[in-house]
């Protein structure tokens, strides 16, 4: 079974608004984006309040990841790698109940950490359990052992495929430093149930490669993105979609006609130089300016097509 063929299969079978993207051999109709947003921008503040926040912004979709301040003392993470699949349903349903959509997670373990294949299994278990289509992972931002990496996943690629989730790779440094690397890794270990996550601002801070380019060379893999901005001048930091010197419009148009749903989750939202919201209010903002910015993008786009 080809990727393109089993990802198109996933989409009926997992959370009705969400579908996947794959290599493409022919010109199909025009990509659904799912603009959305992570968690972890609102890492200082209770996982509730997150959630509550990304609906107040406008946003339909959610991804979960890191870890959240509870109280003055206490921080959780979103899901615990040792949850049982239960407690992923559940968290699920307030997700749903709030009128907004699960479409990732963070595995919150390396590709290449000692037990790769038992914490990424139960990451998929738990995506299952929530309906949730793509698990996100990465691993160390030094290059090495790259045997190793196509080991682990060709042994979870089966236990993904099985499961009806998709792996997905992001660009993080090292063996994944960059979408093209992502793509050797995927061609490598063969399996359709692994594909790329792309992150724009991951290849231009830590490659300082423009992700312009690179993504020409794996649009094929991606199916779906941890968007975040970055800047190299005044500063080298990482900033909201549009904030940056990404060009958006660029990035997306090579995935104009997958005719598949693509998430597009906000992993970073904050303005650069200036300090970030003390206040969940503030976040809020960053996120719905962000959303509206992406729809911008996306609008535009969706006029070629």
């Amino acid at each position: 079974m080809t990727r393109r063929l089993f990802l198109g299969t996933l989409g009926a079978v997992l959370a009705p608004t969400v579908r996947f993207a794959g290599a493409q051999t022919a010109p199909a109709a025009t990509t659904k984006f799912q603009v959305g947003c992570m968690t972890m921008p609102y890492s200082q503040f209770p996982l509730q309040r997150a959630l509550e926040g990304i609906v107040k912004a406008g946003c339909r979709y959610v991804g979960w990841g890191g870890a959240h301040a509870e109280s003055d003392t206490v921080r959780k993470p979103s899901l615990a790698l040792d949850a049982p699949a239960a407690e992923a349903r559940q968290l699920a349903a307030r997700c749903r109940d709030l009128g907004i959509e699960p479409a990732m997670m963070f595995s919150g373990i390396g590709i290449d950490a000692p037990d790769s294949v038992k914490g990424h299994t139960q990451r998929i278990r738990q995506a299952t359990a929530a309906g949730i289509p793509f698990v996100v992972t990465f691993g160390k931002t030094t290059r090495g052992n790259y045997e190793g990496w196509v080991r682990n996943l060709k042994e979870l690629g089966p236990i993904a495929r099985d499961a009806r989730v998709q792996l997905v790779l992001k660009p993080h440094g090292g063996n994944t430093g960059t979408g093209r690397d992502c793509a050797r890794i995927i061609a490598d270990v063969g399996d359709p149930a692994v594909s790329i996550c792309y992150d724009s601002g991951n290849v231009l801070d830590y490659e300082k490669v423009d992700p312009i380019p690179d993504i020409q060379a794996c649009w094929r893999d991606v199916a779906c993105f941890a968007i975040k901005d970055h800047r190299n001048t005044p500063k080298s930091e990482d900033c909201g979609p549009g904030l940056g010197e990404i060009d958006h419009y660029k990035l997306l148009m090579p995935l104009l006609r997958t005719g598949l749903s693509i998430p597009l989750i906000c992993e970073n939202i904050f303005a650069p130089l200036v300090p970030r919201p003390s206040e969940p209010g503030g976040v809020d903002r960053l996120v719905a300016r962000a959303r509206e910015f992406l729809e911008t993008v996306v609008s535009g786009l969706q006029v070629m097509t």
